[in-house]
């Protein structure tokens, strides 16, 4: 959409619209008009032309001002920002965002994206560069395409889209856990968590497949994640799955939760129920039962994606990047082997004369 588009659908003249989107005049347009402008640029995704000069600034006017501004989007959902992943996840962004004279100004969540206030604000603001922290929907993609010139991914679910993306593979993980669950001697697992477009769910059931056990559907709950949520997840699963000896929680919080339900219906952990989580944060060597879980490298994960973000920002690299980092198994108390299921004593027979 040009600019005469949009002075035409606001019914104003192109350089009001000019003025408007480039900050140029202390009393630019009176406030609805300004506002309406602003929706009509939101919607048609015009990338106002002061910022998109901003982000065509070459390496060397990049390299002599700072610090620098980028933005950080927790994706997920808005209670994000308190997961303790995320939360530390985003520490990792600033951290290295510090180090190479940026900073993160402003974060982000799904709800803000659709706030005009939103882009008056990118814009304002001069971000370079988003750092997006977990899955996004075709939406949200839409809107990052449409807004930044410059995006960088981290988390478990890899994008179709052509970003740079830092990620440590949901559905590997996923498999991973279950297969330690399997060696321990464990053939009835269940599954706690969201399942839909969600790579952890689909590790979960191609290690079933792989080893030959049989999905069983009462053995899901699809919840989203959190320790309230583990917590009504376990209380369902356990009122309708019979036999479940373990459980795949899809991350640490959702299992704290479930564990904490498990507790209260009288089932010991690990020897009653084993159950793993995902994450590997801090709170799961400290629980009264030491969570198992998957370690994901979140330091590194945030690390790399703002360092790879900064590197394309000043022209390091034009192509999208794939970078796949490794797990691996933090064993603790919360996994044993299955509970031995007595067996059926039989009366022997005695033939009488």
């Amino acid at each position: 959409m040009t600019l005469k588009e949009i002075a035409k659908e606001a019914g104003v003249s192109v350089s009001t619209v000019s003025r408007v989107i480039n900050k140029k005049g202390a009393h630019v347009a009176r406030p609805e008009i300004q506002n309406k402008i602003w929706e009509i640029v939101s919607r048609a995704g015009y990338v106002p032309n002061k910022n998109a000069q901003n982000l065509r600034k070459n390496v060397k006017t990049a390299k002599s001002d700072g610090p620098y501004p980028i933005a950080c989007l927790f994706a997920r959902t808005p209670e994000s920002i308190n997961d303790p992943f995320f939360s530390k996840l985003a520490c990792s962004v600033e951290a290295a965002a510090f180090e190479a004279n940026y900073n993160v100004r402003y974060s982000l969540t799904e709800i803000d994206m659709k706030s005009i206030d939103t882009l008056h604000t990118i814009n304002d603001m001069n971000i370079r560069g988003v750092v997006v922290l977990g899955r996004c929907d075709k939406v949200l993609l839409k809107y990052l395409k449409q807004n930044f010139r410059f995006v960088s991914y981290t988390g478990l679910n890899p994008t179709s889209a052509k970003y740079d993306q830092i990620i440590c593979d949901g559905r590997e993980v996923g498999e991973a856990a279950v297969d330690y669950l399997v060696s321990l001697g464990h053939e009835k697992i269940a599954y706690i968590g969201e399942t839909s477009n969600e790579n952890r769910f689909e590790g979960y059931q191609a290690a079933l497949k792989k080893h030959g056990l049989e999905f069983e559907q009462s053995y899901v709950v699809n919840v989203p994640l959190s320790s309230e949520n583990g917590y009504r997840g376990a209380t369902k699963l356990l009122e309708r799955a019979n036999g479940v000896t373990a459980v795949l929680a899809a991350n640490d919080i959702t299992a704290i939760g479930a564990m904490r339900a498990m507790r209260e219906k009288g089932i010991r952990i690990p020897q009653d129920m084993s159950i793993i989580g995902i994450d590997d944060i801090d709170m799961a060597q400290y629980m009264a039962t030491k969570l198992t879980s998957v370690h994901i490298p979140v330091e590194e994960m945030g690390q790399l994606a703002t360092k790879t973000l900064i590197d394309r920002i000043n022209g390091g690299h034009t192509l999208p990047l794939k970078i796949s980092l490794p797990f691996y198994i933090a064993e603790r108390e919360s996994c044993g082997k299955p509970p031995k299921v007595p067996k059926r004593k039989t009366s022997k027979k005695t033939n009488k004369d």
